[in-house]
């Protein structure tokens, strides 16, 4: 999840872009138009002689561009409006949401692969780890964007990718049951506890694996993040769950199980059915169920998540965005386009196509629902999700602790200690 020069002559915002090397093995095959193909660089660029003539905007000439099946009818919509501004055709080819990063670097050395690529800023890591994608530099448009999406897409000081939508969970509450927040967790749960008709003062989603995401805000509200970060604000490999901010979390996990607040029996699905019913008036939960909330004719409203711990809770954020080959043969064409993505024209379509709080600010802004802007509000003091490899040795230590912790299996700080000695030896391990 994260964050981050050959000159593009482009209309707009002169972005720069930096070729960035490196290698991935040959695996699997593609059915994405080949390089003979597709117009290059050198082909659409103008000759001395025609250079008095045209402008970047009459380039001719395709890109090619993956996503998924998710947002294949927003990018369409986006490459139209393109060609009309640029005479640049944007071939908009869908691809598995699944496969879209494991064929992408595995397909791009071979210049088989496209041009651009829609994703999650939480492949930033492989990507530049296997050298298929280039830094863009925003220069003065930066400023532009929200500060989380920035982040998100930061590796080194340098900013690969150029956001264009934002997402996390929030506090939702169910207006009929209650109409104001306490500005505390604790004093959440007793409200929660008092609104009639409750069952649950409030429901946050874990399983029997655990679900270290939807507790997170509260987990950062100790001063216990995932990871530190670095002078770049880069995550490192060092863990920030250990120490007494982790420690004093995982006691207050212990504290919300033996009050019946959390249990590894109350499911995504069945938290979800909880607050439609009526038997909680709070859930911790994301965008993507409270279309099903107001469909139901729910009165709800997006709040930040109080903070348990003193400092406030931060959500983990996702960043969407558009990733540059490193090996794109037509850069300065996929220069113009990433020029486009960073306008409100780019950023406003998307959103009215996908439905998600837009990066760029002036966008967002603008954004007339209550319930993203919601969102919105409760992301502010988000932290990326972290794109480092290191995040994937952390995710079954995490949650498993905390189930231990909350089925009473293991003292709070003997559950919380050996997860971090857990993690660290995966670390170690994976090094090796």
């Amino acid at each position: 999840m994260r964050k981050h020069l050959l000159a593009v002559a482009a209309a707009g915002l002169s972005l720069t872009l930096v070729a960035c090397g490196g290698d991935a093995g040959d695996t699997g095959t593609t059915t994405e138009p080949t390089t003979d193909e597709t117009t290059t660089a050198a082909e659409t660029s103008p000759t001395a002689e025609e250079s008095t003539e045209s402008t970047p905007a009459e380039a001719t000439g395709t890109l090619t561009i993956w996503v998924d099946e998710t947002r294949i009818d927003g990018f369409k919509a986006l490459g139209e409006a393109f060609q009309s501004s640029t005479g640049v055709t944007l071939d908009v080819v869908q691809k598995p949401s699944q496969d879209i990063k494991t064929d992408f670097i595995a397909q791009a050395p071979t210049g088989q692969g496209p041009d651009l690529i829609v994703g999650a800023h939480d492949w930033t890591g492989d990507l530049v780890k296997n050298g298929v994608i280039s830094p863009v530099e925003l220069g003065d448009k930066a400023d532009a964007f929200s500060e989380v999406s920035l982040r998100a897409f930061t590796n080194g000081g340098q900013a690969y990718g150029v956001p264009y939508a934002v997402e996390n969970i929030a506090l939702v509450r169910n207006n009929a049951m209650v109409q104001d927040t306490p500005a505390t967790f604790d004093e959440l749960i007793a409200q929660g506890k008092a609104a009639e008709g409750a069952e649950f003062p409030i429901v946050i989603q874990q399983g029997p694996d655990g679900d270290a995401y939807h507790l997170y805000p509260i987990q950062t509200s100790f001063g216990a993040s995932v990871f530190k970060t670095d002078a770049n604000g880069d995550y490192t490999a060092e863990l920030g769950m250990e120490g007494p901010e982790g420690l004093a979390f995982a006691e207050y996990l212990k504290k919300l199980a033996d009050e019946g607040v959390v249990s590894v029996a109350m499911g995504g699905d069945q938290a979800k059915q909880a607050f439609l019913d009526g038997k909680t008036p709070y859930m911790i939960t994301g965008p993507w169920w409270t279309t099903e909330f107001t469909a139901a004719d729910m009165d709800i409203s997006v709040l930040p998540v109080p903070s348990a711990g003193g400092q406030p809770s931060a959500p983990f954020v996702g960043v969407q965005g558009v990733f540059l080959s490193s090996q794109s043969e037509n850069a300065i064409l996929a220069g113009q386009f990433i020029d486009y993505m960073a306008t409100k024209e780019a950023q406003d379509k998307l959103f009215e196509t996908g439905g998600r709080l837009p990066a760029l600010t002036e966008s967002a802004d603008a954004v007339s629902d209550e319930i993203l802007a919601g969102f919105g509000e409760a992301g502010k003091d988000g932290q990326p999700m972290p794109a480092i490899p290191e995040m994937g040795a952390v995710w079954q230590f995490w949650g498993g602790a905390e189930v231990s912790i909350i089925n009473g299996q293991a003292a709070p700080a003997d559950a919380w200690n050996a997860m971090n000695a857990n993690i660290k030896e995966a670390f170690s391990s994976t090094e090796g």
